[in-house]
């Protein structure tokens, strides 16, 4: 595959990680995961100020390539929906363990294992056109990517099942007020982005640092997820 489908740089002390597959709406295939998670390990390494996660195209993510998974024989799907779910949460994982502080910026329709991504960064910036939706009744799935984890932790239990259950989409002005969406933005471009890390001042020391609490340990918010285990 000649085309990167992850694509990192650092500016100014904060780095930037956009998922680069937008004709397929950045949906989640092994290849993918392995490139955010190679990223995030090399960024890491540099030690920034903040780390912005964002997409090229007209959505953030679009969960699991459905596609992906009719090109799979059927003997073979249940292992592929493994590897998929299992490299997801090792996505997820690490951000939650990253030392600075994280931001998602999102657009467009954020569906699936994805809106993971975003619960699993410290704040989330989103535009007016910015949803989210779990659509795993639609398709049959078992929920992943921090849906019986992450997101219960952010809007309540209750809330976190019927949204699962109905299958209900949350456009931005409820998302900020259940607390998936931190800001919205005119968009969520390249400088929307990237102007909330760099509100956060430079550690006084050499290293980046992160908010003490985050509403627990990480480990323990994943524990749940499948794959992690």
């Amino acid at each position: 595959m000649s085309q990167e489908l992850v694509l990192t740089r650092i500016h100014a002390g904060v780095a930037e990680i956009r998922l680069n597959r937008p004709t397929r709406h950045n949906a989640l295939v092994p290849a993918l995961l392995d490139a955010l998670l190679q990223a995030l390990d090399q960024v890491r390494a540099e030690e920034p100020r903040a780390i912005v996660l964002a997409a090229q195209g007209r959505s953030f993510s679009s969960g699991g390539d459905v596609q992906g998974f009719h090109g799979v024989p059927r003997s073979e799907r249940r292992s592929y929906a493994r590897q998929v779910v299992g490299a997801l949460n090792e996505v997820i994982l690490t951000l939650l363990q990253l030392p600075c502080p994280t931001v998602a910026a999102v657009q467009g329709l954020v569906t699936g294992g994805s809106v993971g991504l975003a619960l699993a960064c410290d704040l989330a910036i989103g535009g007016p056109q910015t949803s989210f939706a779990p659509w795993y009744t639609a398709v049959g799935f078992s929920p992943d990517g921090g849906w019986t984890t992450l997101m219960p932790e952010r809007i309540g239990r209750a809330r976190a099942l019927s949204v699962q259950l109905l299958n209900e989409r949350l456009e931005a002005p409820e998302a900020v007020r259940l607390g998936l969406l931190h800001q919205l933005a005119p968009d969520t471009g390249h400088a929307h982005g990237r102007r909330p890390a760099r509100q956060h001042p430079p550690h006084a020391g050499s290293g980046p640092s992160r908010p003490a609490n985050r509403g627990g340990r990480p480990g323990a918010r994943v524990a749940a997820l499948p794959g992690t285990n």
